[in-house]
């Protein structure tokens, strides 16, 4: 499995609530070893694709695999959902679902795999090779432009980051020119 790694199949998965899951075995593995989508239910650490689970996908992965012609996503009652319909659920689920949307595809189309970062408090994990294989080493946060961030915010974030051996990186979106400019930070002991 690599970042490269590609497929053209086209996998079903049936929403629930705000995940998506992936209940073919087959179509599971092959998703998740064409670039670390999602994770397959009960394996907290998957070991390369010999998994017999369901695969999770967040709903943020999920839009992106519609997107990319990868994912077919039903509701529970068989009807289909189209990409207008799962873009209008993600920005009903997530604030400002467009910033970080334009964040994970940038990051994603630059060969990283992101995955959710709630369990860091911040908006994405992203490593550079997958789960399993290193560490996911930035955590990033989404940040307008606009936003105000205190000295104190940026400490808080810096020593969860070094804490957990990770860069804290700040995503600045530029939502006119569909760029992201990012900016680390380095924590030293004096």
């Amino acid at each position: 499995m690599s970042k490269a790694a590609t497929s053209t199949s086209v996998a079903s998965g049936r929403l629930f609530g705000n995940r998506i899951v992936v209940w073919d075995i087959a179509e599971s593995r092959k998703l998740y070893g064409s670039g670390y989508y999602g994770k397959p239910i009960g394996v907290p650490k998957p070991k390369g694709l010999e998994f017999d689970a369901a695969l999770v996908l967040d709903l943020m992965e999920g839009c992106f695999l519609v997107e990319k012609g990868r994912l077919k996503i039903s509701q529970v009652d068989g009807r289909q959902v189209s990409q207008t319909e799962i873009k209008k659920i993600c920005k009903k689920q997530y604030v400002d679902f467009e910033a970080k949307y334009l964040v994970f595809l940038d990051l994603r189309e630059k060969g990283y795999v992101v995955s959710p970062g709630i369990k860091f408090g911040c908006d994405f994990a992203v490593y550079e090779q997958g789960p399993g294989i290193d560490h996911a080493p930035y955590l990033v946060q989404v940040f307008r432009a606009t936003d105000e961030i205190s000295a104190t915010g940026i400490v808080l974030a810096g020593r969860l980051a070094t804490t957990v051996k990770k860069q804290f990186i700040l995503a600045i979106p530029k939502m006119t020119e569909k760029k992201v400019e990012y900016v680390g930070f380095d924590w030293w002991r004096a």
